[in-house]
């Protein structure tokens, strides 16, 4: 009896704390959001007003900046400054390919983030400025689409976590 119900405890903490998981990951991808919005304003500051470089606005973002993002810009940097022959929208598609899986982009935010580096690097600055602000609108939907159902998820799914724990507790004893 005692087996049972130490069982269906851990069965029901375990599918609450799976729940509680899937939260938190709809915040983390929220934060990461507003992280990666604010490395791109960073970037188009350091673009139209310092007029640095693109390798250098990467590195100074990337050193202003921190978690997988500022890794990601700072490898960018690194390999535009090396001048390793390869076209910029080819290094922004190697390194986001490659980091791509810590930044907790969707698909759709992914393909986006993708397009942005197609139209960096060779435009005048005018319409870098223009492709720039057209991303940063996007984002600031994504991020507002988030915030917006951030309460209700998170409370959707612990409820759910638990409830299906409970749910399996029911069932197997």
């Amino acid at each position: 009896m005692w087996l049972r119900l130490i069982g269906c405890v851990c069965v029901t903490a375990a599918c609450g704390g799976l729940g509680i998981m899937k939260a938190r990951q709809w915040s983390d991808h929220r934060k990461m959001l507003e992280q990666l919005r604010k490395m791109i304003y960073l970037l188009r500051g350091e673009i139209l007003y310092a007029h640095a470089p693109l390798g250098e606005a990467l590195r100074r973002v990337g050193d202003k900046s921190s978690g997988p993002g500022a890794a990601w810009f700072g490898k960018m940097a690194e390999r535009v400054r090396n001048q390793e022959g390869d076209s910029f929208y080819t290094i922004w598609g190697e390194e986001l390919d490659r980091q791509g899986k810590k930044l907790l982009l969707s698909r759709r935010e992914y393909q986006e983030l993708r397009e942005l580096g197609e139209h960096l690097g060779y435009l005048d600055l005018d319409m870098q400025d223009r492709t720039i602000a057209l991303y940063l609108e996007q984002l600031d939907m994504s991020i507002g689409f988030y915030r917006e159902h951030e309460r209700e998820r998170i409370r959707m799914c612990a409820s759910l976590g638990i409830m299906s724990g409970l749910f399996l507790a029911v069932i197997l004893c």
